[in-house]
């Protein structure tokens, strides 16, 4: 039997605990030659060498691509996807997939795909449609997706966006965020384990908190100040801990490290993780009281709980979202309001029964049947342009 030889590119421990499920399900597949390309921040010690968690499930690492400039700017991010390009260029050059994989927003994914597009290899892509408009994410993930030519959504409102960029209907697929697929398939890890595997007392109510630079200001850490004067005051009051995990490789990753650092020597009730695996992460979601920052994981992931989370500024705005998340601004007294918001019976109270709209657990399997279906060659490849709507038919 011929087997489809399908490319999958992750870039950091964020992407990977999404493309967990879809990766075991293709490794599994009979009619898969399944190559894992991992680069950037999975092979930098800095962020935790996460690409010792991938080979530790057991997947077979094809290619290691060295990329991420050890840099704290913008600059150091463009250099960064040009040297991809140029490993990625040689790497896919060889391996001549039939099929490259993507997934989401981040900005080194622009590599990958313009080498792909280079060598006329169809790009399968996760995550298009949604809407962050105050990170370059945005524009990185309408990039990606006029570039590849099967598409799976989150959301059924992602899936008409994509289809309202242009995108024929046949290729873009509803699978929901296959991050959810752990709640079904992973055992998580119950409260005990939790508090010895992250070295917690869970007695002591937590909030955890996600921060990453916000891409599309000139100084991306703007928006910290006002977070750390209201975490600090949070802290003041007492009775609670305060647990912070690693932003992104991004521009001003490193001074939000710092701040954080900072912060936790000024205030000893609390923590920072460098790095959770995807079910620590997970199940360390399920135990604490309020989650806080700008991640797409407050938006996506904490719905699954009815965790009450506060989204503070632009980086996530225009992205749909569940009862559980409450926005602030980026200031100290919006901030602290919307937290104890959520840290109130009554808010809590209210997500009783609420439903995750990013997806049902079951992600995986319809991404591996359409992967594993799709006519290839040019019938895949040379994409048409649905017609623009006759305006004046309306």
């Amino acid at each position: 039997m011929n087997q489809r030889r399908i490319a999958v590119v992750t870039t950091s421990r964020a992407d990977y605990s999404h493309l967990y499920w879809p990766l075991k399900l293709l490794f599994e597949h009979p009619g898969v030659d399944l190559r894992l390309i991992a680069m950037a921040s999975h092979l930098s010690p800095e962020f935790g060498a996460t690409i010792r968690e991938i080979e530790k499930d057991g997947f077979d690492l094809d290619a290691r691509i060295e990329c991420l400039l050890s840099s704290d700017t913008d600059v150091g991010m463009a250099k960064s996807i040009g040297v991809a390009v140029l490993s990625l260029a040689d790497t896919l050059g060889a391996m001549r997939p039939d099929l490259l994989l993507l997934i989401a927003d981040r900005y080194e994914m622009l590599a990958p795909a313009s080498v792909a597009l280079s060598l006329r290899i169809p790009i399968a892509h996760i995550e298009g449609g949604e809407i962050s408009e105050g990170a370059i994410d945005d524009a990185v993930r309408n990039a990606l997706t006029k570039m590849s030519h099967i598409h799976f959504t989150s959301t059924e409102c992602a899936r008409r966006r994509v289809i309202a960029m242009g995108e024929e209907p046949w290729r873009v697929h509803r699978a929901g965020a296959p991050s959810l697929d752990h709640l079904r398939r992973s055992r998580l890890l119950s409260r005990e384990e939790v508090q010895a595997r992250c070295g917690l007392d869970l007695d002591t109510p937590a909030l955890l908190v996600a921060l990453h630079p916000v891409t599309l200001e000139r100084d991306t850490t703007l928006e910290a100040g006002a977070l750390f004067a209201a975490l600090a005051q949070v802290a003041e009051r007492g009775g609670a801990q305060l647990l912070f995990c690693y932003p992104n490789a991004d521009a001003g990753s490193r001074s939000l490290i710092e701040s954080t650092r900072t912060f936790l020597a000024g205030h000893a009730s609390g923590k920072l993780f460098v790095n959770l695996d995807a079910i620590t992460y997970w199940s360390l979601l399920r135990q604490v009281d309020v989650m806080i920052g700008n991640s797409s994981s407050g938006i996506m992931e904490t719905a699954s709980f009815a965790l009450p989370t506060v989204n503070v500024g632009m980086r996530q705005k225009g992205r749909e979202r569940a009862a559980n998340v409450l926005d602030a601004e980026a200031d100290t007294t919006s901030i602290l309001a919307r937290i104890d918001e959520a840290r109130s019976t009554a808010f809590r109270a209210s997500l009783a029964g609420m439903t995750n709209p990013y997806g049902d657990g079951h992600a995986a399997e319809r991404i591996v049947e359409v992967l594993t279906t799709a006519p290839l060659g040019a019938g895949l490849l040379i994409k048409r342009t649905m017609p623009i709507p006759d305006e004046t038919s309306s």
